[in-house]
């Protein structure tokens, strides 16, 4: 299987470890959006993508990329790290998702988990959630990883 990890991780890392993680499970490769040319997404079997939360959105280099991506098929995963919890009505992940459907990608599902977070009423404190992701974290990105590659069907 055929497997590339778009990830966009500019703060402290977080999203790169998550990233990282996975990829050996899926035999990826992760690659920044400016690193990989469309065409070779269109010839994955899956395609992840992945960024850390800002302002409640994943990150504007990566929801441009797919935005800017020709028509496709294929199976996608959406996965996020994030300073706050999620808001069950309204998903970070759900404008990304979205996005990829109307690309033509079937998504077959996400991920996200808390992590390090230093936005500026956090970094009054020195940040929150200083030593995430940990372990149990990244058990559960390579958990998702492994019922993707083992075609589990939808995972969340």
């Amino acid at each position: 299987m055929k497997t590339v990890i778009v990830c966009v991780s500019v703060s402290h890392g977080n999203t790169r470890r998550v990233a990282d993680t996975m990829a050996p499970v899926l035999g990826a490769k992760v690659v920044a959006p400016e690193e990989v040319d469309p065409g070779e997404l269109a010839g994955a079997d899956l395609v992840g993508f992945g960024s850390g939360v800002f302002y409640g959105r994943l990150h504007p280099r990566l929801t441009d990329f797919v935005k800017a991506l020709p028509a496709a098929r294929g199976r996608a995963f959406v996965f996020a790290t994030r300073g706050l919890p999620e808001v069950p009505p309204a998903p970070f992940a759900r404008p990304l998702v979205r996005l990829l459907e109307g690309k033509g990608f079937e998504v077959d599902g996400s991920f996200s988990c808390r992590a390090f977070d230093t936005w500026t009423p956090f970094k009054l404190v020195g940040g929150i959630n200083k030593q995430r992701p940990d372990a149990g974290d990244l058990a559960a990105a390579r958990a998702f990883a492994e019922r993707l590659r083992d075609g589990g069907g939808p995972v969340s």
